[in-house]
Protein backbone atom coordinates (compact mmCIF):
# COMPACT_ATOMS: atom_id res chain seq x y z
CA UNK A 1 0.00 0.00 0.00
CA UNK A 2 1.40 3.16 -1.35
CA UNK A 3 0.03 5.98 0.82
CA UNK A 4 0.32 8.63 -1.59
CA UNK A 5 -1.32 6.58 -4.37
CA UNK A 6 -4.09 5.82 -1.31
CA UNK A 7 -4.60 9.38 -1.09
CA UNK A 8 -4.88 9.71 -4.76
CA UNK A 9 -7.52 7.48 -5.43
CA UNK A 10 -9.62 8.88 -2.91
CA UNK A 11 -9.17 12.50 -4.19
CA UNK A 12 -10.10 11.37 -7.49
CA UNK A 13 -13.23 9.59 -6.44
CA UNK A 14 -12.15 6.00 -6.54
CA UNK A 15 -12.98 3.81 -4.15
CA UNK A 16 -10.54 1.43 -1.31
CA UNK A 17 -10.14 -1.99 -0.99
CA UNK A 18 -10.34 -3.50 2.62
CA UNK A 19 -6.97 -4.08 2.54
CA UNK A 20 -5.44 -0.56 1.76
CA UNK A 21 -7.74 0.74 4.03
CA UNK A 22 -6.51 -1.43 7.16
CA UNK A 23 -2.97 -1.43 6.39
CA UNK A 24 -3.11 2.75 5.97
CA UNK A 25 -4.84 3.43 9.33
CA UNK A 26 -3.07 0.57 11.47
CA UNK A 27 0.42 2.19 9.49
CA UNK A 28 -0.75 5.56 11.12
CA UNK A 29 -1.57 4.00 14.74
CA UNK A 30 1.81 2.99 14.60
CA UNK A 31 3.47 5.75 13.42
CA UNK A 32 4.62 4.43 10.08
CA UNK A 33 2.48 7.20 8.05
CA UNK A 34 2.59 10.89 8.94
CA UNK A 35 -0.20 12.94 10.22
CA UNK A 36 -0.46 15.06 6.98
CA UNK A 37 -0.91 12.33 4.81
CA UNK A 38 -3.80 11.03 6.75
CA UNK A 39 -5.23 15.01 7.11
CA UNK A 40 -5.05 14.70 3.49
CA UNK A 41 -6.91 11.40 3.02
CA UNK A 42 -9.68 12.90 5.48
CA UNK A 43 -9.78 16.15 3.35
CA UNK A 44 -10.18 14.08 0.25
CA UNK A 45 -12.56 11.23 2.18
CA UNK A 46 -14.73 14.42 3.31
CA UNK A 47 -14.86 15.91 -0.41
CA UNK A 48 -15.64 12.76 -2.22
CA UNK A 49 -17.57 10.64 0.52
CA UNK A 50 -17.24 6.61 1.94
CA UNK A 51 -19.79 4.70 0.02
CA UNK A 52 -21.51 2.44 2.51
CA UNK A 53 -18.73 -0.57 2.20
CA UNK A 54 -16.31 1.91 3.29
CA UNK A 55 -17.86 3.26 5.65
CA UNK A 56 -18.29 -0.27 7.28
CA UNK A 57 -14.53 -0.80 6.86
CA UNK A 58 -13.76 2.08 8.29
CA UNK A 59 -15.99 1.60 11.53
CA UNK A 60 -14.62 -2.09 11.63
CA UNK A 61 -10.67 -1.07 11.82
CA UNK A 62 -11.51 1.49 14.10
CA UNK A 63 -13.61 -0.72 16.77
CA UNK A 64 -10.24 -2.96 16.38
CA UNK A 65 -7.76 -0.90 17.21
CA UNK A 66 -7.82 -1.58 20.81
CA UNK A 67 -9.62 -3.88 23.02
CA UNK A 68 -12.86 -5.24 22.01
CA UNK A 69 -15.29 -5.85 24.91
CA UNK A 70 -16.66 -9.12 25.31
CA UNK A 71 -20.51 -9.26 26.26
CA UNK A 72 -22.02 -12.02 25.33
CA UNK A 73 -22.16 -13.82 28.57
CA UNK A 74 -24.13 -11.40 30.08
CA UNK A 75 -28.31 -11.05 30.01
CA UNK A 76 -29.69 -8.75 26.85
CA UNK A 77 -26.73 -6.29 26.52
CA UNK A 78 -27.67 -3.45 24.96
CA UNK A 79 -26.41 0.02 24.65
CA UNK A 80 -27.54 3.58 23.67
CA UNK A 81 -25.65 6.68 22.05
CA UNK A 82 -27.59 9.85 21.50
CA UNK A 83 -26.11 12.59 18.97
CA UNK A 84 -25.79 15.22 21.26
CA UNK A 85 -28.38 17.69 22.89
CA UNK A 86 -29.62 20.58 25.74
CA UNK A 87 -31.14 19.01 28.74
CA UNK A 88 -30.28 15.50 27.23
CA UNK A 89 -30.40 13.48 30.61
CA UNK A 90 -32.13 10.17 28.84
CA UNK A 91 -29.48 8.01 29.51
CA UNK A 92 -30.09 8.32 33.15
CA UNK A 93 -33.34 7.01 33.12
CA UNK A 94 -33.34 4.65 30.07
CA UNK A 95 -30.13 2.88 31.86
CA UNK A 96 -31.92 1.86 34.76
CA UNK A 97 -35.42 0.93 33.08
CA UNK A 98 -33.35 -1.23 31.04
CA UNK A 99 -31.27 -2.88 33.58
CA UNK A 100 -34.89 -3.37 36.01
CA UNK A 101 -36.21 -4.90 32.75
CA UNK A 102 -33.75 -7.81 32.50
CA UNK A 103 -31.48 -6.25 30.15
CA UNK A 104 -27.75 -5.42 30.78
CA UNK A 105 -27.37 -1.30 30.34
CA UNK A 106 -23.18 -1.78 29.56
CA UNK A 107 -21.60 1.78 28.36
CA UNK A 108 -18.99 4.04 27.82
CA UNK A 109 -19.74 7.79 27.85
CA UNK A 110 -18.65 11.04 27.08
CA UNK A 111 -18.00 14.43 28.56
CA UNK A 112 -19.73 17.79 27.26
CA UNK A 113 -18.08 19.69 25.10
CA UNK A 114 -19.38 23.38 23.80
CA UNK A 115 -23.43 24.11 24.44
CA UNK A 116 -24.02 20.11 24.78
CA UNK A 117 -23.47 17.54 28.27
CA UNK A 118 -22.10 14.73 28.82
CA UNK A 119 -23.27 11.75 30.91
CA UNK A 120 -20.10 11.76 32.94
CA UNK A 121 -20.14 15.13 33.76
CA UNK A 122 -23.70 14.68 35.17
CA UNK A 123 -23.11 11.59 36.99
CA UNK A 124 -19.78 13.41 38.64
CA UNK A 125 -21.97 16.09 40.25
CA UNK A 126 -23.24 12.81 42.94
CA UNK A 127 -20.53 13.01 45.89
CA UNK A 128 -18.12 10.05 45.88
CA UNK A 129 -19.64 8.67 41.79
CA UNK A 130 -16.51 7.47 39.63
CA UNK A 131 -16.80 6.86 36.15
CA UNK A 132 -13.12 5.55 35.61
CA UNK A 133 -12.62 1.91 36.32
CA UNK A 134 -10.56 -1.09 34.44
CA UNK A 135 -12.18 -3.30 32.32
CA UNK A 136 -12.57 -5.90 35.08
CA UNK A 137 -14.20 -3.80 37.19
CA UNK A 138 -16.95 -3.01 34.23
CA UNK A 139 -17.63 -6.31 33.62
CA UNK A 140 -18.03 -7.10 37.40
CA UNK A 141 -20.65 -4.21 37.74
CA UNK A 142 -22.85 -5.09 34.41
CA UNK A 143 -22.94 -9.05 35.80
CA UNK A 144 -23.87 -7.51 39.31
CA UNK A 145 -26.20 -4.45 38.83
CA UNK A 146 -27.35 -5.10 35.76
CA UNK A 147 -26.33 -1.13 35.47
CA UNK A 148 -22.51 0.53 34.65
CA UNK A 149 -21.70 3.66 32.59
CA UNK A 150 -17.89 4.23 32.27
CA UNK A 151 -15.80 7.10 31.25
CA UNK A 152 -14.40 6.41 27.70
CA UNK A 153 -11.13 4.72 28.12
CA UNK A 154 -8.25 5.48 25.81
CA UNK A 155 -7.77 1.71 25.06
CA UNK A 156 -10.85 1.55 23.42
CA UNK A 157 -11.00 2.39 19.53
CA UNK A 158 -7.85 4.53 20.04
CA UNK A 159 -7.61 5.21 16.54
CA UNK A 160 -11.28 6.73 16.32
CA UNK A 161 -9.37 9.47 18.89
CA UNK A 162 -6.44 9.94 16.96
CA UNK A 163 -8.69 10.39 13.48
CA UNK A 164 -10.98 12.93 15.88
CA UNK A 165 -8.20 14.88 16.72
CA UNK A 166 -7.12 15.39 13.20
CA UNK A 167 -10.45 16.08 11.89
CA UNK A 168 -11.30 18.83 14.43
CA UNK A 169 -8.09 20.62 13.25
CA UNK A 170 -8.52 20.06 9.48
CA UNK A 171 -12.18 21.35 9.00
CA UNK A 172 -12.95 17.72 8.35
CA UNK A 173 -15.67 17.14 11.27
CA UNK A 174 -19.19 17.55 9.15
CA UNK A 175 -19.27 14.12 7.16
CA UNK A 176 -21.48 12.19 7.48
CA UNK A 177 -19.50 8.96 6.75
CA UNK A 178 -16.84 10.29 9.40
CA UNK A 179 -19.26 11.25 12.38
CA UNK A 180 -21.44 7.84 11.50
CA UNK A 181 -17.91 5.46 11.64
CA UNK A 182 -16.62 7.58 14.70
CA UNK A 183 -19.71 7.23 16.82
CA UNK A 184 -20.41 3.17 15.86
CA UNK A 185 -16.55 2.24 16.15
CA UNK A 186 -17.27 2.65 20.17
CA UNK A 187 -20.29 1.12 19.94
CA UNK A 188 -19.14 -2.15 18.11
CA UNK A 189 -15.82 -1.85 20.91
CA UNK A 190 -18.17 -1.92 23.66
CA UNK A 191 -19.69 -5.03 23.24
CA UNK A 192 -23.40 -4.91 23.41
CA UNK A 193 -25.85 -6.96 21.21
CA UNK A 194 -28.20 -4.42 20.98
CA UNK A 195 -27.96 -0.73 20.18
CA UNK A 196 -30.51 1.90 20.48
CA UNK A 197 -29.57 5.19 18.94
CA UNK A 198 -30.87 9.04 19.77
CA UNK A 199 -30.23 10.89 16.97
CA UNK A 200 -31.36 14.74 17.65
CA UNK A 201 -32.92 16.76 15.45
CA UNK A 202 -33.12 21.21 15.44
CA UNK A 203 -31.82 24.14 17.07
CA UNK A 204 -29.72 22.35 20.28
CA UNK A 205 -28.57 19.57 18.29
CA UNK A 206 -25.73 18.73 16.11
CA UNK A 207 -28.24 18.12 13.15
CA UNK A 208 -30.27 20.82 12.27
CA UNK A 209 -32.23 19.42 9.61
CA UNK A 210 -34.43 16.16 9.43
CA UNK A 211 -32.85 14.96 6.18
CA UNK A 212 -29.08 15.32 7.62
CA UNK A 213 -30.54 13.86 10.65
CA UNK A 214 -32.51 10.86 8.85
CA UNK A 215 -28.91 10.02 6.37
CA UNK A 216 -27.13 9.92 9.50
CA UNK A 217 -29.82 7.66 11.22
CA UNK A 218 -29.78 5.61 8.11
CA UNK A 219 -25.39 5.12 7.86
CA UNK A 220 -25.19 4.16 11.44
CA UNK A 221 -27.95 1.80 11.21
CA UNK A 222 -26.10 0.36 8.26
CA UNK A 223 -23.17 -0.39 9.74
CA UNK A 224 -23.94 -1.92 12.62
CA UNK A 225 -26.54 -4.08 10.68
CA UNK A 226 -23.29 -4.76 8.70
CA UNK A 227 -21.55 -5.39 11.61
CA UNK A 228 -23.94 -8.49 13.41
CA UNK A 229 -25.56 -5.88 16.12
CA UNK A 230 -29.25 -5.37 16.06
CA UNK A 231 -29.90 -1.50 15.88
CA UNK A 232 -32.60 1.29 15.95
CA UNK A 233 -32.07 4.94 15.28
CA UNK A 234 -35.30 7.29 16.58
CA UNK A 235 -35.58 10.76 15.54
CA UNK A 236 -36.34 13.19 18.40
CA UNK A 237 -36.83 17.06 17.96
CA UNK A 238 -34.54 19.32 19.90
CA UNK A 239 -35.67 22.76 19.30
CA UNK A 240 -36.50 23.22 22.70
CA UNK A 241 -34.38 22.03 25.52
CA UNK A 242 -35.53 18.46 27.03
CA UNK A 243 -37.27 18.47 30.39
CA UNK A 244 -36.71 21.78 32.64
CA UNK A 245 -33.28 21.05 33.86
CA UNK A 246 -30.01 22.13 31.90
CA UNK A 247 -26.83 21.58 34.44
CA UNK A 248 -25.29 18.64 35.40
CA UNK A 249 -26.40 18.49 38.90
CA UNK A 250 -30.14 20.06 37.73
CA UNK A 251 -30.44 17.35 35.47
CA UNK A 252 -29.66 14.43 38.03
CA UNK A 253 -32.09 15.39 40.28
CA UNK A 254 -34.79 15.40 36.89
CA UNK A 255 -33.66 11.86 36.36
CA UNK A 256 -34.18 11.32 39.89
CA UNK A 257 -37.83 12.77 39.83
CA UNK A 258 -38.43 11.08 36.36
CA UNK A 259 -37.80 7.58 38.09
CA UNK A 260 -40.10 8.23 40.61
CA UNK A 261 -42.84 8.93 38.41
CA UNK A 262 -42.88 12.91 38.82
CA UNK A 263 -40.89 13.72 35.99
CA UNK A 264 -41.44 16.26 32.55
CA UNK A 265 -43.71 14.72 30.27
CA UNK A 266 -41.36 15.34 27.41
CA UNK A 267 -37.97 13.34 28.87
CA UNK A 268 -40.04 10.49 30.01
CA UNK A 269 -41.82 10.05 26.54
CA UNK A 270 -38.29 10.16 24.86
CA UNK A 271 -36.99 7.80 27.44
CA UNK A 272 -39.48 5.35 27.36
CA UNK A 273 -39.65 5.19 23.37
CA UNK A 274 -35.89 4.50 23.55
CA UNK A 275 -36.38 1.95 26.18
CA UNK A 276 -38.98 0.02 24.30
CA UNK A 277 -36.83 -0.08 21.09
CA UNK A 278 -34.20 -1.70 22.90
CA UNK A 279 -36.30 -4.13 24.28
CA UNK A 280 -37.70 -5.15 21.03
CA UNK A 281 -34.83 -5.63 19.52
CA UNK A 282 -33.71 -7.89 22.17
CA UNK A 283 -37.11 -10.09 21.79
CA UNK A 284 -38.52 -9.22 25.48
CA UNK A 285 -41.72 -7.25 26.32
CA UNK A 286 -41.67 -3.48 25.60
CA UNK A 287 -44.05 -3.41 28.29
CA UNK A 288 -41.76 -4.25 30.97
CA UNK A 289 -40.25 -0.25 30.34
CA UNK A 290 -43.73 0.94 32.21
CA UNK A 291 -43.88 -2.06 34.70
CA UNK A 292 -39.80 -0.71 35.64
CA UNK A 293 -40.88 2.63 36.06
CA UNK A 294 -44.49 1.71 38.07
CA UNK A 295 -42.99 -0.76 40.42
CA UNK A 296 -40.02 1.58 41.99
CA UNK A 297 -37.56 -0.81 40.83
CA UNK A 298 -35.94 1.35 38.18
CA UNK A 299 -35.14 3.95 41.14
CA UNK A 300 -34.02 1.34 42.76
CA UNK A 301 -31.46 -0.03 40.33
CA UNK A 302 -30.36 4.10 39.79
CA UNK A 303 -29.51 4.40 43.20
CA UNK A 304 -27.39 0.44 43.28
CA UNK A 305 -25.98 1.63 40.51
CA UNK A 306 -24.72 5.43 41.70
CA UNK A 307 -23.39 3.20 44.89
CA UNK A 308 -21.68 0.72 42.84
CA UNK A 309 -19.59 3.38 41.10
CA UNK A 310 -18.61 4.94 44.81
CA UNK A 311 -21.67 7.56 44.46
CA UNK A 312 -23.33 8.83 47.38
CA UNK A 313 -26.98 6.88 47.22
CA UNK A 314 -28.99 9.20 49.41
CA UNK A 315 -29.22 11.85 46.48
CA UNK A 316 -32.25 9.56 45.60
CA UNK A 317 -34.11 11.23 48.59
CA UNK A 318 -32.26 13.99 49.31
CA UNK A 319 -31.28 15.76 46.18
CA UNK A 320 -30.28 18.81 48.26
CA UNK A 321 -26.77 16.57 48.86
CA UNK A 322 -26.22 17.88 45.41
CA UNK A 323 -23.95 20.73 44.95
CA UNK A 324 -26.51 23.53 43.25
CA UNK A 325 -25.50 26.86 43.39
CA UNK A 326 -27.22 29.80 43.82
CA UNK A 327 -30.46 30.65 41.66
CA UNK A 328 -32.23 33.92 40.55
CA UNK A 329 -35.24 34.26 38.24
CA UNK A 330 -35.09 35.25 35.10
CA UNK A 331 -38.37 37.53 34.57
CA UNK A 332 -40.49 37.97 31.14
CA UNK A 333 -40.21 41.08 29.68
CA UNK A 334 -43.34 40.68 28.12
CA UNK A 335 -46.71 38.52 28.36
CA UNK A 336 -48.47 35.80 26.35
CA UNK A 337 -47.34 32.44 25.13
CA UNK A 338 -44.01 31.12 25.19
CA UNK A 339 -43.50 30.00 21.25
CA UNK A 340 -40.29 28.50 21.50
CA UNK A 341 -37.28 28.12 23.59
CA UNK A 342 -34.10 28.21 21.29
CA UNK A 343 -32.12 25.15 23.14
CA UNK A 344 -28.95 26.15 21.71
CA UNK A 345 -29.30 29.80 23.24
CA UNK A 346 -30.22 27.77 26.59
CA UNK A 347 -26.97 25.73 26.31
CA UNK A 348 -24.76 28.74 25.59
CA UNK A 349 -25.97 30.03 28.45
CA UNK A 350 -24.83 27.53 30.97
CA UNK A 351 -21.68 26.96 29.37
CA UNK A 352 -21.44 30.84 29.89
CA UNK A 353 -22.21 30.16 33.61
CA UNK A 354 -19.08 27.24 33.43
CA UNK A 355 -21.41 24.06 33.51
CA UNK A 356 -19.84 22.79 29.83
CA UNK A 357 -16.44 23.28 28.36
CA UNK A 358 -15.09 26.01 25.27
CA UNK A 359 -12.39 23.38 24.83
CA UNK A 360 -11.33 19.81 25.79
CA UNK A 361 -10.03 19.39 29.36
CA UNK A 362 -11.72 22.35 30.71
CA UNK A 363 -13.29 21.71 34.18
CA UNK A 364 -17.20 22.46 35.02
CA UNK A 365 -19.36 23.92 37.92
CA UNK A 366 -21.42 20.97 38.45
CA UNK A 367 -23.82 22.94 40.54
CA UNK A 368 -24.81 25.86 37.93
CA UNK A 369 -26.96 25.75 35.10
CA UNK A 370 -31.05 26.84 33.78
CA UNK A 371 -34.45 25.61 35.24
CA UNK A 372 -37.20 26.26 32.78
CA UNK A 373 -40.45 27.13 34.91
CA UNK A 374 -42.09 28.09 31.40
CA UNK A 375 -42.06 25.88 28.39
CA UNK A 376 -43.73 25.98 24.74
CA UNK A 377 -47.11 26.38 25.16
CA UNK A 378 -47.40 27.83 28.90
CA UNK A 379 -48.86 31.16 29.41
CA UNK A 380 -46.62 33.82 30.94
CA UNK A 381 -47.66 37.51 32.17
CA UNK A 382 -45.21 39.93 32.56
CA UNK A 383 -42.38 40.13 35.37
CA UNK A 384 -43.60 36.35 36.15
CA UNK A 385 -40.67 34.15 36.44
CA UNK A 386 -39.34 32.44 32.97
CA UNK A 387 -36.43 30.49 34.98
CA UNK A 388 -34.77 29.74 37.67
CA UNK A 389 -30.44 30.60 36.80
CA UNK A 390 -28.01 28.58 38.96
CA UNK A 391 -24.61 30.95 39.04
CA UNK A 392 -21.62 31.53 40.88
CA UNK A 393 -21.27 34.95 39.46
CA UNK A 394 -19.57 33.95 36.61
CA UNK A 395 -20.62 34.68 33.07
CA UNK A 396 -24.01 35.61 34.72
CA UNK A 397 -24.93 38.74 32.09
CA UNK A 398 -23.92 36.99 29.33
CA UNK A 399 -25.87 34.26 30.24
CA UNK A 400 -29.17 36.08 31.20
CA UNK A 401 -28.65 37.68 27.66
CA UNK A 402 -28.23 34.45 25.78
CA UNK A 403 -32.08 33.26 28.08
CA UNK A 404 -33.70 36.62 27.58
CA UNK A 405 -32.60 35.37 23.60
CA UNK A 406 -33.98 31.74 23.98
CA UNK A 407 -37.69 32.49 24.67
CA UNK A 408 -39.79 33.37 22.14
CA UNK A 409 -43.61 34.93 23.10
CA UNK A 410 -46.45 34.62 21.14
CA UNK A 411 -50.48 34.50 20.78
CA UNK A 412 -50.69 30.13 20.93
CA UNK A 413 -48.40 27.28 19.63
CA UNK A 414 -49.15 24.27 17.92
CA UNK A 415 -47.51 20.98 19.87
CA UNK A 416 -44.87 19.69 18.01
CA UNK A 417 -44.30 15.64 17.94
CA UNK A 418 -40.71 14.35 20.18
CA UNK A 419 -40.72 11.36 18.01
CA UNK A 420 -40.25 12.37 14.25
CA UNK A 421 -39.07 8.59 12.97
CA UNK A 422 -37.54 5.41 13.71
CA UNK A 423 -35.27 3.78 11.23
CA UNK A 424 -35.18 1.35 10.33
Amino acid sequence: MNPVLFIREKREGGKHRREDLEAFLLGYLRGEVPDYQVAAWLMAAFLRGLDPEETLWLTQVMARSGKVLDLSGLPHPVDKHSSGGVGDKVSLVVGPILAASGCTFAKMSGRGLAHTGGTIDKLESVPGWRGEMTEAEFLERARRVGLVIAAQSPELAPLDGRLYALRDVTATVESIPLIASSIMSKKLAAGARSIVLDVKVGRGAFMKTLEEARLLARTMVAIGEGAGRRVRAVLTRMEAPLGRAVGNALEVREAILTLKGEGPEDLLEVALRLAEEALGLEGLDPGLARKALRSGQALERFRAFLEAQGGDGRVVEDPSLLPLAEELPLPAEGEGVVAGVDAYRVGLAVLALGGGRRKKGEAVDHGVGVYLLKKPGDRVARGEALALVHHRGRGLEEALAHLRAAFRLGEEVRPQPLVLGVEP
